[in-house]
């Protein structure tokens, strides 16, 4: 029997991924949730395979070890509107279709990051490519939560600038 539903990626099939990768599950009707971190995000104009896919794809973009998958969960949650249902729809359709061609059952059964990146690059010229890849620079770079992990302090103009906080800061050097 096959993993893939008429609907799209059957919850067995996500689960059997997620915990072979350590990456998503389907907990609910509409729900994605980390197996192991204390995050989730509930989908209702996308399905969850689509919601899945957009946050392998935003992983494969802006790659980061340090960055958990909330942020990039909080980063493509936006695609989650009655707006961007079709082009997202679309978008991910298109996405699969790169995959299959490349010999893979979908995007997100891709194993390899090499090969993922592979595909990314086939369809890069598309809008909807290039409207996720320009939505995660501030989706994902303007989390206040993400700055430590790199290191940037946030705005200084309040405290005086970068002359009184930060000017003289190398350690990294």
């Amino acid at each position: 029997m096959s993993q893939i539903s008429k609907q799209g990626l059957s919850r067995r099939a996500l689960l059997s991924r997620a915990a072979a990768a350590g990456a998503l599950a389907v907990a609910g009707a509409g729900f994605i949730a980390a197996p192991d971190a204390a995050w989730a995000v509930e989908v209702s104009n996308v399905s969850e395979h689509e919601m899945a896919t957009l946050l392998q794809m935003a992983r494969d973009i802006y790659p980061h070890d340090k960055v958990g998958d909330r942020f990039y969960a909080i980063a493509v949650k936006s695609y989650d509107s009655e707006e961007q249902k079709q082009a997202v729809a679309e978008g991910i359709a298109a996405l699969d279709a790169a995959a299959k061609e490349a010999g893979f059952e979908d995007y997100l059964s891709t194993g390899w990051e090499a090969d993922r990146v592979a595909i990314l690059r086939r369809i890069e010229d598309t809008p909807f490519f290039q409207t996720v890849r320009g939505g995660l620079v501030t989706g994902l770079y303007n989390q206040k939560e993400v700055w430590p992990i790199f290191g940037y302090q946030g705005e200084s103009y309040s405290e005086g600038g970068y002359i009184n906080r930060g000017f003289d800061d190398i350690d990294w050097l």
